[in-house]
């Protein structure tokens, strides 16, 4: 499948940020509905699904919110029809390549959570995620690769796709002590015959 990044704007630069939040609600509205027609149980009960939502809409919201200032800020915008001339990698964008999807991954995974909703979590957000990683690779990061050449291919080695790498810092003087297991020896091999010995001929 060969679309270009001209086409591909073409569809869907005039809706640009209605397209990942107007269109988004009606997605999300038409899972809520499925859920009702299938008579889907409720995955997680009150208040436990306000409690887990929360992290996530937050989390979306803020990297939703932080990477759009940033783009502006870059003399950008947040339509593809109109990018940065420059390659944005501070910011959220220091430690994902694509925050502002990341947060509306968040954004879903959080109204699924709190309306309770099978089919919005476990079905349309993991589709819609592997639907966006496809565009991604195929669409857009070949013509970012084209515009900004090495930068961009050591900036794409470098930072994630959407999720930021976790590290955990190592404490001064902390050592954790690994568990060493000892299996004993068994008197024979899988997958080999004993040896037989040779009686007399």
């Amino acid at each position: 499948m060969n679309i270009s990044f001209k086409h591909f704007k073409t569809i869907f630069a005039p809706t640009g940020f209605i397209f990942l939040f107007v269109i988004s609600s009606g997605l999300i509205l038409f899972a809520l509905i499925i859920d009702g027609i299938l008579d889907f149980p409720y995955f997680v009960s009150e208040p436990w699904n306000i409690l887990l939502s929360v992290l996530f809409l937050w989390a979306g919201l803020f990297l939703v919110l932080w990477s759009l200032l940033v783009f502006l800020k870059a003399n950008g915008a947040s339509l593809a029809s109109s990018p940065p001339s420059a390659l944005i990698t501070d910011g959220p964008y220091a430690y994902s390549r694509n925050p502002m999807l990341t947060g509306v991954f968040f954004l879903s995974f959080g109204f699924g959570i709190i309306s309770k909703s099978v089919f919005l979590t476990f079905v349309f957000t993991p589709a819609f995620i592997l639907f966006m990683i496809f565009v991604l690779r195929r669409i857009e990061e070949p013509e970012l690769s084209k515009r900004f050449g090495e930068a961009y291919l050591k900036y794409k080695a470098e930072v994630p796709m959407l999720l930021p790498k976790i590290s955990i810092p190592e404490i001064p003087g902390l050592k954790i002590p690994t568990l060493k297991i000892k299996f004993p020896k068994l008197p024979f091999s899988f997958g080999k015959k004993p040896h037989e010995p040779k009686g007399p001929e």
